[in-house]
């Protein structure tokens, strides 16, 4: 397994990361022998960073990734986990950070979290779930310093999502060590500039802006929430379908857009669209894990197999932008 150095942080982490997410499901709704067999093979395999979260399953991901790691005790491994904070709470963004570490420390089994990413959408002027840029840099900023000088969390993170010029600043400000970023066949104008008039959330050559600030980029929506298999048959433990995050304003337009890069499976780039998505997303030098969500061991053995096989070679990746042009001028 391919190690990158993470951005600042010192740390190497496997260009492969585990996926504890909602939308997979194995951690969520999967069945617990499966779990532990999965997070064994991978372990074996080299992965050594896995990324969970409270919201996934009301705390069901952390409690399974904890009682899982507590049972393997594999050395070295990194863990991620996050909080979002309510809007009701946002008047005490302290305490509702503080509160929320604690509880997921305790379902986790650990004294410590490798990477403590902050989970709201970050905006200019904020609202709804989102927080200001202000609010994030004034107020959970120093709330996560604190707890770093505990020794509750080793680095601060965020995830990047909201609006372009409010992440460009938070990243920019130099205060955050991560950040997971969506990157993905259907958008990646985290890396570079999209077509005129393309139908997804541009985010501004976003790496530009993690490199420049040493700040280590988490892949995240890598499949598109499993869009960029090409499917819409979802599995029995796989959540429903997701809100798109930075593509299509719906799921089947992200769906029918992934099927119209099938040239690359059938011009032999690629055994299949996912393989094809997880190479891609290791393709650019920023990235630094990628998450693949999974319901089955038997996808992240697919995610495995693609990953061994490296980034996409340069004519693939010409001929995905080739494809991507004719996407230009439809409806989001």
């Amino acid at each position: 397994m391919q190690l990158r150095v993470f951005g600042r942080t010192g740390m190497q982490l496997s260009v492969l990361g585990f996926g504890c997410g909602a939308v997979g499901g194995l951690m969520v709704r999967g069945d617990a022998a499966d779990q532990e067999r999965t997070i064994a093979r991978a372990i074996t395999a080299g992965v050594n960073y896995f990324d969970t979260a409270v919201q996934y399953g009301d705390g069901e991901s952390e409690k399974n990734l904890g009682r899982v790691l507590q049972k393997l005790k594999p050395a070295n491994v990194a863990v991620g986990t996050k909080v979002r904070v309510p809007p009701s709470e946002f008047g005490r963004i302290d305490e509702a950070v503080r509160t929320s570490l604690e509880g997921s420390l305790a379902r986790l089994g650990l004294d410590r979290v490798d990477i403590f990413h902050l989970h709201n959408p970050i905006t200019e002027n904020g609202g709804g779930s989102a927080l200001s840029a202000r609010q994030v840099l004034d107020e959970v900023v120093p709330s996560f310093e604190r707890l770093r000088q505990q020794g509750k969390i080793r680095f601060l993170g965020i995830t990047a999502l909201g609006d372009n010029a409010a992440l460009h600043q938070v990243i920019g400000a130099r205060v955050f060590d991560s950040a997971q970023v969506v990157y993905n066949m259907l958008n990646p104008s985290a890396a570079g500039a999209l077509p005129a008039r393309y139908p997804a959330q541009d985010y501004g050559r976003l790496f530009d802006a993690t490199e420049a600030a040493g700040v280590g980029v988490v892949g995240i929506r890598v499949l598109a929430a499993g869009a960029l298999s090409g499917s819409a048959e979802r599995h029995p433990i796989a959540g429903p379908v997701p809100e798109p995050i930075g593509s299509a304003m719906s799921y089947n337009a992200d769906i029918d857009r992934a099927r119209r890069l099938m040239p690359l499976v059938e011009e032999g780039f690629a055994a299949s669209l996912t393989e094809a998505a997880t190479r891609f997303a290791l393709s650019h030098p920023a990235m630094g894990t990628i998450l693949v969500g999974m319901a089955t061991p038997q996808q992240f053995d697919d995610a495995l197999a693609a990953v061994k096989k490296g980034p996409l070679p340069p004519a693939a990746l010409d001929r995905l932008s080739a494809l991507r042009q004719g996407f230009a001028g439809e409806a989001r």
